[in-house]
């Protein structure tokens, strides 16, 4: 489950919320690792978005001895193709959906709430929002993995979601030919997908963060 209340960050200027990101961090870190990012992405001044950065909860995980830290899932083995607890993947998938949920009680339409992810956070944003019977606007999956794009039943809502992966050409945890590989499978279902590749490692640069704004604005505006 979800470790706490996800961190929330509202739009800086005086309107009420019109728009939803649902961010997912990486392994080992918390929701704040991307509360840096939402200041300096470029977004037009009219467009005001909730940003809704949620915390894993901490679970030992195999890969790394077996001790504790905030992860989605446990990570089993480092292979090319990363076995996963996949059920634990699924229950958090199913949290993250009750925070859209929640979102979309307080007066957010589901088409104007985009889920993102990175790294084991992405895998979880892939099977989250494609199995959400509502439909979103769009997927923003970074240095990432698609875990259970062989077993999901993708909903008939999102069967054409709008779904963007981003991926460093040198990553040394999540190599590159996995988003690859992910953004490959996410065509074979017939997902409108867009795929980027940046002169990074496991990280956000400056020319992605140039390209996230755009394209949130055109999801969400």
């Amino acid at each position: 489950m979800v470790a706490t209340s996800p961190l929330i960050i509202e739009p800086s200027h005086d309107r009420p919320a019109e728009a939803v990101v649902i961010i997912l961090h990486g392994l080992g870190a918390d929701g704040h690792d991307f509360a840096p990012l939402v200041p300096v992405l470029p977004l037009p001044s009219d467009l005001a978005v909730r940003f809704v950065l949620p915390h894993a909860p901490s679970r030992p995980v195999t890969i790394n001895g077996g001790v504790s830290m905030p992860a989605w899932y446990d990570i089993l083995d480092m292979n090319l193709g990363r076995r996963i607890d996949e059920t634990q993947l699924i229950v958090s998938a199913k949290e993250v959906q009750a925070l859209i949920d929640d979102q979309r009680r307080g007066g957010i339409d589901s088409q104007r709430i985009v889920l993102a992810g990175f790294s084991q956070g992405g895998a979880v944003a892939y099977h989250a929002a494609l199995t959400y019977p509502e439909p979103l606007a769009g997927l923003l999956a970074l240095s990432t993995y698609f875990a259970t794009a062989d077993s999901l039943e993708i909903s008939e809502a999102n069967r054409q979601l709008v779904t963007e992966v981003h991926h460093g050409t040198f990553d040394p945890v999540v190599p590159e030919s996995l988003g690859r590989q992910g953004y490959e499978k996410a065509k074979a279902l017939g997902l409108p997908a867009h795929y980027r590749t940046y002169d990074m490692a496991h990280a956000l640069c400056p020319a992605q963060i140039a390209d996230i704004g755009p394209w949130l604005s055109q999801r969400l505006s």
